[in-house]
């Protein structure tokens, strides 16, 4: 109301003294033209749905855009705000925000990248590419206790919180997934009408609060958990036991963001900053999490059931792998967040220096399910600051199977990374319950804009892969990643790494495993 009250006052003064000038003297004229053109800006700024930030900041929000305009100049400036914390590498979010708008995001004069440092990472092209293929393929997610399957897009949307995020943002991404037929993540923050209205497919995430299925007390709730459950949108359920900016502590919403809709959505009480417990109450053992993810299964209805993590020790994950082979069940799918995944709630300490980073970490679990024998029967998704069809790429050669994205769709809905998302003042209204702020995110418009980015970006990994000579993921292999190791030396992730064959841990276990599988204990956490 009161940048609509400001753009009245500014269109008024200009009506006043355009009237002395016509009374008076001409030289009024001076003053009310360029007050006229502020009114008139002003006006189209509140009117038009394309600009989230001009809806909320009309005429001074245009300071944004100049900004944009001459950042090549300013590049150190903004590097601190670029999308990885790299020198621009031509800027992922002008990447993102191109083909969230449908534009072109070709660039000229090559790569911005050394590519003679150690660590760059690059996909070998083959002499003989393939035909992009027609349509993207898609993931079959569901074991042999599995019922109701359901296929997988290559990329979705990853897990972000009504409450963490606005009414308007939840509804942009589930209608943006709906039209685009793609998966979207819940977070822990509770199953609410703007998940459920757009009619997206959704992977209900469970998180240490039990939010949406909690008692009074704070434990599961096994019944509301299977009247939801059983939704039409559901398609698939989830447990979240860690993620990747702050893996062993649990979420925070500040109070100022729990009204009375999130506290209803999320069983807690109104205006009380919420605290996640860093810990689950339904299980404390190996083989105690296999058993509820099983419980999980059932109580849906047979549709798929699985689990996300930040890796930390990879004798605990042993410890589940063998509680899976000695419980005969399994979970569907399994989500590996990365370590250098963001949240506006982290410490510093937690997001610098806690968790496996995503590629270790994905590799690390693909290997051990190829060693354990569970592999073809569980699916891998990654999740973890990944934005490009480049991205997308790398991670199914590390052992994904699908990818998530959330910092992507962030940008996507007009996230503008002004580090607010704490403070219930976001001035694009994606992180904020304010509804004054809310109101000038354009669920439409944003929504698809959020559909052309998961198009964009499949489709440039559909290619990137045809030019690898490759129609599938499954023909992607690890010699087709290289990495530079010192400026003279390239070696692919074939050699870099070790992969383990199909049940190898089983029989007789590399040097490198034999010890962690050894003192892997189904029945403990054992570090």
């Amino acid at each position: 109301m009161l940048r609509t009250g400001m753009v009245a006052v500014v269109v008024g003064a200009a009506l006043a003294v355009g009237g002395v000038a016509v009374v008076a003297s001409p030289w009024w004229w001076m003053a009310a033209v360029p007050l006229a053109a502020l009114g008139v800006i002003g006006v189209w700024d509140l009117a038009q749905r394309r600009h989230s930030v001009l809806r909320n900041y009309p005429v001074i929000g245009h300071a944004r855009f100049l900004l944009e305009r001459i950042r090549p100049e300013l590049q150190q400036y903004f590097v601190e705000r670029s999308f990885d914390g790299r020198p621009f590498d031509r800027d992922i979010r002008s990447i993102v925000y191109e083909r969230a708008k449908g534009t072109a995001a070709e660039e000229p004069f090559g790569t911005e990248r050394d590519v003679y440092q150690a660590g760059y990472e690059y996909l070998v092209p083959s002499m003989a590419p393939c035909p992009v293929p027609e349509h993207p393929p898609r993931v079959r997610i569901g074991g042999p206790d599995c019922t109701r399957p359901y296929d997988m897009a290559l990329l979705n949307v990853s897990a972000m919180s009504f409450g963490s995020l606005s009414a308007n943002a939840v509804l942009a991404l589930n209608q943006g997934a709906a039209a685009g037929g793609f998966a979207h993540d819940t977070g822990e923050g509770g199953l609410s009408e703007y998940h459920l209205r757009p009619g997206g497919d959704l992977v209900w995430e469970i998180g240490t609060g039990y939010f949406g299925c909690r008692t009074r007390d704070g434990d599961f709730d096994a019944g509301e958990f299977a009247e939801k459950a059983s939704g039409e949108s559901v398609r698939c359920v989830s447990l979240k036991l860690s993620q990747g900016a702050k893996p062993g502590i649990g979420g925070v919403l500040p109070g100022a963001k729990v009204n009375a809709e999130i506290a209803r959505v999320r069983d807690v009480p109104e205006g009380r900053t919420v605290v996640s417990p860093p810990y689950h109450r339904v299980f404390s053992t190996p083989r105690e999490l296999v058993r509820f993810i099983a419980r999980m299964r059932e109580l849906s209805g047979g549709k798929p059931a699985g689990f996300k993590l930040c890796l930390g020790s990879r004798r605990q994950f042993l410890a589940v792998c063998k509680a899976m082979i000695e419980e005969g069940t399994a979970p569907d799918f399994i989500i590996v967040d990365g370590a250098e995944g963001g949240t506006g709630a982290a410490p510093l300490e937690f997001a610098d220096h806690i968790g496996t980073p995503l590629t270790e970490g994905l590799m690390t679990v693909h290997n051990a399910l190829v060693g354990a024998g569970l592999r073809d029967r569980i699916r891998i998704g990654a999740s973890g600051k990944i934005a490009t069809g480049a991205d997308l790429v790398k991670r199914l050669i590390q052992g994904a199977d699908y990818g998530n994205a959330a910092r992507a769709m962030m940008f996507a809905v007009g996230c503008i990374q002004a580090q607010r998302c704490h403070t219930n003042t976001c001035p694009v209204g994606v992180t904020t319950q304010d509804p004054r702020r809310a109101r000038a995110l354009d669920v439409g418009d944003k929504a698809a804009r959020v559909r052309r980015l998961q198009e964009a970006t499949v489709g440039s990994a559909l290619q990137i892969m045809a030019s690898m000579g490759v129609t599938d993921p499954a023909q992607l292999h690890p010699h087709m990643l290289r990495r530079r190791v010192d400026p003279q030396t390239v070696r692919s992730y074939d050699a870099l790494y070790e992969w383990l064959s199909p049940g190898q841990l089983l029989v007789e276990p590399p040097a490198d495993w034999a010890v962690d599988w050894k003192a892997a204990d189904p029945d403990h956490f054992t570090v």
